[in-house]
């Protein structure tokens, strides 16, 4: 029998629909991040990054014609906007630079870390207080990134530390999203766009290498594909509580052992899935402590996520 009119609207299903947009924006995401890995070995970082810049300033531009190009001008707080540009940098750029060095799963499992780095920088930037539970759940996860990166190990690489460096500007791009909350999802993401593509270019200069139609191809799917990832998340958070979406985030990390196998080959060692482990229960944590000061804020899920 069929559901009648307004069925859909009822909450339990906008709670189901909600977590299979966060299901399916996360799986999106693992796969771009797999195109990503297979493209940056092969051309050049910028190169990629402003072909990918490029599709998804296309893509975007329906949404910026329907807002109109005035609200790209008239910034709220246009220095936090710029470190938030900044930021944002710093997570592609260090992110192709880490999957050209790690598998898959190392580079995610650091990115794991990513609600961690929040949570304290919040205490600290946005004077949100922190109680000592979720402390100790955060020197926990940082035991778990140490575990991951072995600082006293030889198998301690540049991968490992662009991989960090990009987690960290990740982390700070979500603080600085807290911090524009009035500035809509289409000026934010437009203008990140717009940053990446503009030192992409820079990069580019003199470093472009030839490449086939399909090679193009797959890097304006590349662009296309993740507004989409965006959009499916950012969707996700409007049908259903943080809360209940941050722990499905983790999927990612499955999903990039998965995809990081079955493409290249890669088999995570037991530091990286133990480092892992540790950092994946101590966000489970934090988020469940946040659940229960009802302070849960939308940061959990990032926006970000290449």
């Amino acid at each position: 029998m069929a559901n009648a009119p307004g069925t859909w609207l009822k909450p339990r299903n906008m709670l189901l629909a909600g977590i299979l947009f966060m299901l399916a924006g996360d799986f999106v995401f693992a796969l771009l991040d797999a195109l990503a890995k297979w493209l940056a070995t092969s051309f050049p970082i910028g190169q990629v990054v402003l072909v990918r810049s490029l599709a998804s300033l296309v893509f975007l531009s329906p949404m910026i014609m329907r807002q109109g190009i005035g609200s790209l001008v008239r910034l709220e707080r246009p220095v936090i906007q710029l470190m938030r540009v900044a930021a944002i940098s710093v997570d592609v750029f260090f992110f192709y630079g880490a999957v050209i060095r790690l598998p898959l799963a190392d580079v995610m499992s650091f990115y794991m870390a990513g609600p961690i780095y929040v949570a304290a920088l919040s205490h600290f930037m946005l004077g949100e207080r922190v109680g000592w539970r979720r402390w100790i759940a955060i020197l926990l996860g940082f035991v778990g990134v140490l575990i991951i990166l072995q600082p006293t190990s030889g198998v301690f690489s540049f991968g490992s530390l662009y991989a960090l460096i990009g987690s960290f500007g990740f982390a700070l791009a979500i603080i600085f999203s807290r911090m524009l909350r009035g500035t809509s999802d289409t000026v934010l993401v437009t203008w990140q766009t717009i940053g990446a593509a503009a030192i992409a270019g820079v990069m580019a200069i003199g470093n472009w290498v030839p490449a086939t139609s399909f090679d193009y191809g797959a890097m304006i799917v590349l662009g296309f594909v993740s507004c989409v990832a965006h959009m499916l998340i950012t969707r996700a958070l409007k049908m259903a509580p943080a809360s209940t979406l941050a722990p499905l985030h983790y999927t990612l990390l499955l999903w990039a052992i998965v995809f990081g196998w079955a493409f290249f080959g890669d088999v995570p060692g037991w530091r990286t899935l133990a480092g892992a482990g540790v950092v994946v229960l101590a966000g489970l944590f934090i988020v469940h402590r946040q659940k229960v000061k009802s302070e849960v804020p939308p940061e959990n899920v990032p926006s970000n996520v290449n």
